[in-house]
């Protein structure tokens, strides 16, 4: 009785929501560890920290221009699809569904399982098999709630974003009154060169890059904003200043109260932080930053539905993962396809061992995607953009991801070999079944596939653009 579209139901409050709940999640609280890994010393780990917040402003103006000037949703892939071809756009699909997105959906329902649980078995860690049931459990319940209504998956983010800033403040109060009473022992000698390897820095900003991966969330939702000419830049500037605060005062508080040994040997930071400085709330903080690892995982999901649903409507994925719920109207095959690939990666995976297998392949895709923006502007230079930044911003931040994404093969060669062999084995299948018009013979199967999957998942093809 009514048209199936995506409806306009991201307000600048629920964007805000978005932001602030995909960026502030896991990373804060597992990342510190990995950053004083490969920086070697307080000083130059919080030195990650500062300069992956200014990158990540910088990619994230980069982006907001970008959604300004191409008005379709789809995030990464949408925009190298518009500026760099469709070839470079598919690898990023293929690498983003075979590795980035179930790669990084796993580190977080790891992170929230851990979290979930470390206050039952405390001072024990929890056991592995627990940890692994209990994160997949959040990452069904999340799916779920992305597959019955987009209304109520955005005021889920809306309340566990404000959770979340609440988690940072009960570790950062803390922190800095202890701070102010003079306790500065750990930041004694904070720059010690001798434990700098300058070869696991690129190791060091994936991790930090990690803890403020979020930003470009609203580039994903694009057709759903409204207003989005003015709320995508305005909540972009604002969340991501927000993190960069946060997340400075959190780790000038973790090395406060623990050493740099004490990091190093936590498998939880934040729970090791709150059994030292704030024993009364031994039991709270845990949850409260399960519940913030929830938001992301709720993030995610919603954002990169999006992106499979944006690429079936190109014609560079499977016609069925385009379609919408007739009642529901959410991209329902979309959302459940992650299932299968997260649930393997949860079960056999490691948090930072699937931390750099995926930032490789992500960083070197947002690199490609802010030199399509210099490459658009060359081309479209009489595009009105209502946003714009200067040119020194994306061409500065490209030239950074790609020589991270270079370096970093030197740091950790064998996960990002096999990040790189996933992006590349994505040019047979591009070329073999995209770039080729199938015969009539495979198309049929395929058709009448797609149709029992459509009757019985109660999906059709939407039936306006929004864009």
């Amino acid at each position: 009785e009514e048209s199936v579209f995506l409806r306009k139901k991201i307000t600048l409050v629920r964007a805000f929501s978005l932001l602030i709940g995909s960026m502030v999640g896991s990373g804060i609280f597992i990342s510190p560890k990995g950053v004083l890994k490969n920086s070697g010393s307080v000083g130059f780990s919080l030195l990650v920290w500062f300069v992956c917040g200014l990158l990540s402003m910088f990619g994230a103006l980069c982006y907001a221009e970008l959604g300004t000037r191409i008005t379709k949703s789809g995030g990464h892939y949408i925009y190298i699809l518009e500026t760099l071809g469709p070839l470079p756009s598919f690898l990023f699909l293929w690498a983003e569904f075979f590795a980035i997105r179930p790669a990084n959906s796993a580190v977080v329902s790891l992170a929230f399982g851990r979290y979930m649980l470390e206050p039952f078995f405390a001072p024990c860690s929890a056991p592995v098999p627990a940890v692994k049931l209990v994160s997949l459990l959040g990452y069904y319940m999340v799916l779920t709630l992305n597959s019955w209504s987009v209304t109520w998956s955005a005021r889920l983010q809306t309340a566990l974003s404000v959770i979340k800033l609440l988690a940072l403040a009960l570790i950062i109060v803390p922190g800095m009154m202890l701070l102010a009473q003079g306790h500065t022992e750990n930041f004694q000698d904070a720059f010690d060169r001798q434990s700098l390897v300058l070869d696991k820095l690129p190791l060091a900003f994936y991790a930090g890059m990690f803890a403020y991966s979020g930003w470009f969330q609203t580039s994903f939702v694009r057709e759903e904003l409204v207003r989005p000419e003015r709320n995508i830049p305005l909540a972009v500037i604002v969340s991501v200043i927000t993190v960069i605060v946060g997340y400075m005062l959190t780790n000038v508080s973790y090395y406060t109260v623990l050493g740099t040994q004490d990091v190093l040997a936590s498998p939880a930071v934040a729970v090791s932080f709150v059994q030292r400085a704030f024993k009364s709330l031994i039991s709270v903080v845990p949850v409260l930053v399960a519940l913030s690892c929830f938001g992301t995982m709720n993030g995610g999901i919603f954002t990169f539905s999006r992106t499979l649903f944006v690429a079936s409507r190109e014609g560079q994925w499977p016609p069925l993962f385009s379609m919408i719920h007739i009642r529901r109207h959410t991209p329902l095959p979309a959302v459940m396809l992650m299932f299968p690939l997260v649930t393997a990666m949860v079960c056999v995976g490691d948090i930072y061992h699937l931390l750099n297998f995926f930032s490789f392949s992500r960083w070197l895709f947002i690199g490609l995607a802010t030199l399509g923006l210099i490459v658009h502007r060359c081309r479209h230079p009489e595009l009105h953009s209502p946003f714009r930044v200067p040119l020194f911003v994306p061409v500065s931040f490209t030239i950074i991801c790609l020589l991270t994404v270079a370096m970093s093969f030197y740091s950790d060669p064998v996960s990002i070999s096999i990040g790189c062999i996933m992006v590349l084995s994505g040019f047979p299948v591009y070329y073999l079944i995209i770039h080729r018009q199938m015969s009539s013979r495979c198309r049929s199967p395929l058709y009448y596939l797609t149709h029992k999957l459509q009757l019985l998942l109660e999906v059709v093809q939407q039936e306006i653009k929004t864009y």
